[in-house]
């Protein structure tokens, strides 16, 4: 038992001098390469963001042509089988359902990261605000911030979606982008007040430089690591959350413009008889979502220092 422990204390030295002399970013990249989690989640990212940018040259057919129509109508409204040129069949419409899964992606992944960014910009502003200024200003922003986190995620979406009387993608976005925006906000205000008290930013205090510059020189640019690794979360979060919102009938009401979201919305009405319609769009995006959530929590891992071994 007194080996067993000597070898592991010396294999976690071993790894701890591996990583001196090195920066946060290089030794979390090192620790990165090694970690399968992390690779599987960021061979499904990359595979997801190179489908979704060629997917208009990936893309056989129009997804708004019915190219399958005419089998559509012989057959008696009939969902046209997977056939040469179709390997996933059509939809009810007879429009090729491969090629609006590809384009649906594109429109996925477009959602999804314009409302992470928003949501970033906004909580950027609002956590710098209360971990830089303090006193009332901080009072009154976590007070904002904690009545939105004490709403579910996905209610207070659909709340901000349903106020909009015609529901689009932007209103998507929207929706999404502000229910994140206090997560990032809560996030960097905390790691804004670690940073208050540690020694590179008293010592500037101490030599007389001002508030702002110590703001954004020195607090903000060393708080930002953990907002960065929650970022790849929110991502997935705000794609599922999207895929609900237009599931439930708020987001682009135009069926030529697919999304993956959108698309599982209208197969509700033939899942008893045709199951795949929900299954390929469901699928893409609990994969796509898993992608993100595990390239989250490794670079998570990788960047805690509790956890390097």
């Amino acid at each position: 038992m007194t080996a067993r422990t000597d070898k592991i204390d010396e294999l976690a030295q071993r790894a701890a001098e591996s990583d001196a002399g090195v920066s946060l970013a290089a030794a979390a990249w090192r620790r990165l390469r090694r970690n399968p989690v992390f690779l599987v989640g960021a061979g499904i990212v990359v595979l997801f963001v190179v489908l979704a940018i060629l997917s208009p040259l990936l893309a056989a057919h129009d997804p708004a042509d019915p190219m399958l129509g005419d089998q559509v109508v012989r057959a008696r409204n009939e969902i046209p089988p997977p056939q040469p040129g179709h390997p996933l069949g059509g939809d009810q419409v007879g429009r090729d359902l491969l090629s609006r899964l590809l384009v649906g992606a594109q429109q996925t992944l477009l959602v999804g990261v314009l409302a992470t960014l928003i949501g970033l910009a906004g909580g950027l502003v609002l956590g710098t605000l209360a971990g830089a200024l303090s006193g009332w200003v901080d009072t009154v922003v976590m007070r904002a911030v904690d009545v939105m986190l004490s709403i579910p995620g996905l209610l207070l979406a659909v709340s901000i979606g349903a106020l909009f009387a015609q529901p689009n993608q932007y209103t998507v976005i929207l929706a999404v982008a502000i229910v994140q925006i206090p997560v990032f906000a809560r996030l960097l205000r905390g790691s804004m007040l670690a940073q208050r008290h540690s020694d590179h930013v008293l010592a500037a205090r101490a030599l007389g430089v001002r508030q702002r510059a110590i703001v954004f020189r020195h607090m903000l640019p060393n708080s930002l690591g953990p907002v960065i690794v929650q970022a790849t979360l929110v991502l997935a979060i705000a794609i599922i959350e999207a895929a609900g919102l237009s599931f439930l009938g708020l987001g682009n009401p135009d069926d030529r413009l697919p999304e993956w979201g959108q698309m599982l919305g209208q197969a509700q009405n033939v899942i008893d008889s045709h199951p795949q319609l929900a299954f390929w769009p469901a699928g893409c995006i609990i994969v796509v979502a898993l992608g993100f959530t595990l390239v989250g929590e490794s670079l998570r891992e990788a960047l805690d220092p509790k956890s390097r071994r």
